[in-house]
């Protein structure tokens, strides 16, 4: 999941980046500064860039993570202690709002590092795409494709790596090696 999650991230950022360089921004379009001595972003920055963590996919990746950690958690005691079953069911279910906030909060950690990447108006060129219906289609096709991409790229780094090494051997015996 944390492999599909990553991919998914950076081809957001691909996409993204590549609407960034075909229209050149306007000169005082910089991406938001937030180090220390430079201004804070403006609040239509921080909500451009929030929109486009939600509109390209990622949020869901956040979202998903609280659901997963409560089967894991809710699997693991319960495999030792089936008695526990409705007790932390309870528990679980009464806890999901407070930890769905910490989701919503990953948003806005994600935002915030976009608006020291991205201008506003290239957060919102992108976000206009992930909006338009290929945008959108994107963000649907993007979880099976990431699955296919996965399983693809694990049979080509296995290939990669005995081409490699054979590659490696056949060099270093020639130069009088046996590896």
């Amino acid at each position: 999941m944390n492999l599909v999650f990553c991919l998914a991230f950076l081809l957001a950022l691909l996409v993204a980046a590549s609407g960034s360089m075909a229209q050149p921004a306007a000169p005082d379009a910089s991406p938001g500064q937030t180090g220390p001595g430079s201004a804070a972003p403006s609040p239509s920055h921080l909500a451009a860039a929030r929109a486009l963590v939600i509109a390209c996919g990622m949020s869901r990746s956040f979202s998903s993570t609280i659901p997963e950690f409560m089967d894991q958690i809710g699997s693991s005691l319960t495999q030792t202690r089936p008695e526990l079953i409705h007790d932390l069911n309870a528990v679980l279910t009464g806890l999901k709002p407070e930890f769905d906030k910490q989701a919503d909060e990953m948003v806005d950690i994600a935002a915030q590092i976009y608006v020291k990447q991205m201008s506003e108006p290239d957060l919102k060129s992108a976000v206009a795409f992930f909006e338009s219906p290929a945008g959108r289609k994107y963000v649907e096709t993007q979880p099976a494709f990431l699955t296919e991409v996965v399983t693809a790229m694990q049979g080509w780094r296995g290939k990669i790596s005995t081409d490699m090494m054979t590659r490696v051997r056949a060099e270093m015996k020639k130069k009088g090696h046996e590896i």
